[in-house]
């Protein structure tokens, strides 16, 4: 199948008329259902935006190409776009997007589909070609230029494996190098990643071989003689890929969007002589355990698998706290006599039935954390230990720290083991991973635990005691500390340490009507993307028409407790917003906590109002906050300059 029976004219907008990213989304989805190329558009929507939710498929240069794969395809298609002005798409370089490809592929897409959606985006390496098709005034005229370059492009590559047939033959002393490219999906940045490596090292005079992990699987595999003839290894990929065999070479590890617009940098690097060598896992049927990194400092290490402890846990945590609150709420609508009230929540039958399947999820949380910050550190080994230390911490009264600290001890206990089962027969490799691993991890790490829940607990009874007791000047300042982290890094580190931290809080405090920090920390975050509407609409001359209109989105992002809303903004003017940002969440965050508003729910915004103490209050000191930071920021930030 050839790109251009992949391009139906019927599905092309050659004059997109959306100004910001949803709205362009939105458009180009409602094109794709009126061409009958997909059968529902809220699915095949979904696609989309939980893909842009990893990374923006903004790739830069004016260039965006959304991509989904799911039932609601009823024909693999891609539907090309263009805007004359411009569109804010949140790319990779900060920069307007002009040119739009949104691919659908079905379910079952084959083979042949999926190699003519790796060709098109082939093809946008070519700048010559893209100035073309920003040119390009009609369906017709955009169909025939694929149709020249894709003929062009199959003679160009013919020509470039006679040319390597050549250089093998001739056996000269260029420079090889061998790379994985791979993304989520993959089915548009990985083959783009491949394609400017490969470019870019054709330029450089350096010989290159790129194994694509993509949905059409793993295409032009490193075979163990290329990996051994090489100078250095590029692995550009957002997912996890095979990475043993590359143990004892120099590596770069990058995100695959470094492969798209920094080939030069990563060939430089594998070349140099200083990227760092690899070390892998080891043991038979195990997977890389560590992956090697160009900025992987110590504290980046412990936050990555911190961060993929929590992002396991937090589904577990949203979904059980919001069911064991709906318990409470149906006990306090159907009633319950004085005398029972320490049965809220369980006393009815339905309410009893939210509360166990709550409880059911509520009950993995803490195994989960800690088996997945140990997976990440020791790989599928550390998940036994892992998920034991979580259990045994939560058996013990350790809490949420006894099983932070648990998954970070399992993680380097099956590390430990690694070197010391390291010198063991070969023939010994299979029952290694399978038993001596989970059952001397579990044994170690167990016995560790019992020790550690000594302390934790008495650490977890203190913090326990003390939030239970919260009030007068202890609840102002913790609920503005709090309410203030959130918008610092909105969304990074500093937001999540606080966002996790109040979380935790919510096993010790439910049978209290919930908790006063996680009531904080959710107002604080919802200010800073209300605080963006406030300013644009008050401030209207100090901003683009564009911000304006992207204002009216953080009014929902606001609502929902999407913090990260206001990122863009952020970005933009850093010196202005963040310090606005921080004074009205923290306002925000320590007027929750001065008046004792409790949360039930870890998340939710507006939609979960019904499960705090004090809805009303709350929602008001949200609008105070909101309203504080969006004259802050409005009066300084400076006007736009007329044109």
């Amino acid at each position: 199948m050839d790109i251009k029976d992949l391009l139906v004219k019927d599905a092309m907008i050659m004059d997109l008329k959306a100004t910001d990213k949803r709205g362009a989304i939105d458009e180009m989805v409602q094109k794709m259902y009126d061409a009958g190329r997909i059968s529902d558009i809220e699915t095949y929507k979904a696609g989309i935006l939980k893909r842009e939710a990893q990374t923006s498929t903004g790739l830069g240069d004016g260039i965006a190409m959304p991509h989904a794969k799911n039932s609601a395809v009823k024909e693999a298609t891609v539907l090309f776009a263009k805007s004359k002005h411009g569109v804010d798409y949140e790319s990779l370089d900060g920069q307007p997007t002009y040119l739009f490809f949104m691919i659908a592929a079905p379910e079952g897409a084959n083979d042949t589909h999926l190699q003519a959606l790796a060709a098109l985006s082939r093809l946008l390496i070519d700048p010559d070609f893209v100035a073309k098709l920003k040119a390009a005034d009609s369906p017709d005229e955009v169909q025939n230029l694929f149709d020249t370059a894709e003929k062009a492009k199959e003679a160009e590559e013919k020509a470039e494996e006679q040319a390597q047939a050549e250089q093998q033959l001739k056996a000269d002393n260029r420079k090889y190098i061998v790379a994985v490219t791979a993304c989520p999906t993959g089915i548009a940045h990985t083959y783009m990643a491949e394609d400017a490596l490969k470019k870019k090292a054709k330029e450089m005079g350096v010989d290159i071989k790129v194994e694509t992990n993509g949905s059409e699987g793993i295409k032009h595999r490193l075979t163990a003689e290329d990996i051994a003839r090489a100078d250095g290894v590029i692995v550009a990929a957002d997912k996890k890929v095979e990475m043993d065999r590359f143990d004892g070479k120099e590596l770069v590890n990058r995100p695959v969007s470094d492969g798209i617009r920094k080939p030069e940098e990563l060939i430089d690097l594998a070349l140099s002589g200083k990227a760092p060598v690899f070390r892998g896992a080891g043991g038979a049927g195990s997977d890389a355990a560590e992956e090697a990194s160009d900025n992987g400092t110590v504290g980046q290490r412990i936050y990555k698998d911190l961060m993929n402890g929590i992002s396991h846990m937090l589904p577990f945590v949203i979904a059980g706290g919001i069911m064991i609150a709906l318990s409470f709420m149906i006990d306090q609508f159907m009633g319950v006599p004085q005398e029972h009230l320490a049965k809220l929540g369980s006393y009815n039958q339905a309410a009893g039935w939210f509360n166990q399947i709550g409880q059911a999820a509520f009950g993995f949380m803490l195994p989960v954390l800690a088996g997945f910050i140990a997976s990440s550190i020791a790989d599928r080994p550390g998940l036994v230990a892992g998920f034991a230390a979580g259990a045994l911490a939560n058996a013990g009264g350790a809490g949420f720290l006894g099983a932070l600290v648990g998954g970070f001890l399992a993680g380097y206990v099956i590390q430990f083991l690694r070197k010391v089962f390291k010198g063991l027969p070969k023939s010994l490799d299979g029952i290694r991973t399978i038993l001596f691993y989970p059952f001397f991890g579990l044994l170690v790490t167990g016995f560790l635990m019992l020790l550690i829940n000594i302390p934790m607990k008495a650490i977890n009874d203190a913090l326990t005691g003390f939030l239970t007791g919260l009030g007068g000047a202890n609840a102002i300042l913790l609920g503005a500390l709090l309410g203030g982290m959130m918008a610092i890094d909105l969304g990074g580190p500093i937001n999540k340490a606080a966002y996790v931290f109040a979380t935790g809080t919510l096993a010790s405090t439910v049978a209290t009507g919930g908790s006063i920090v996680m009531a904080s920390v959710m107002a604080g975050g919802m200010v800073p993307p209300l605080a963006i509407f406030v300013a644009t609409r008050l401030f209207k001359n100090k901003f683009e028409q564009s911000q304006i209109d992207a204002g009216l989105t953080n009014i929902v992002m606001g609502l929902s407790f999407v913090t990260e809303g206001a990122i863009p903004f952020a970005a933009a003017d850093p010196a202005r917003i963040i310090p606005s940002f921080v004074v009205g969440s923290a306002l925000t965050g320590g007027l929750v906590g001065a008046f004792g508003i409790k949360l039930l729910a870890p998340h939710g915004g507006i939609f979960v109002v019904l499960l705090l103490s004090h809805p009303i209050l709350y929602l008001l000191f949200v609008v105070i906050g909101a309203i504080v930071s969006g004259l802050i920021y409005g009066f300084l930030k400076k006007p736009v300059a007329a044109k």
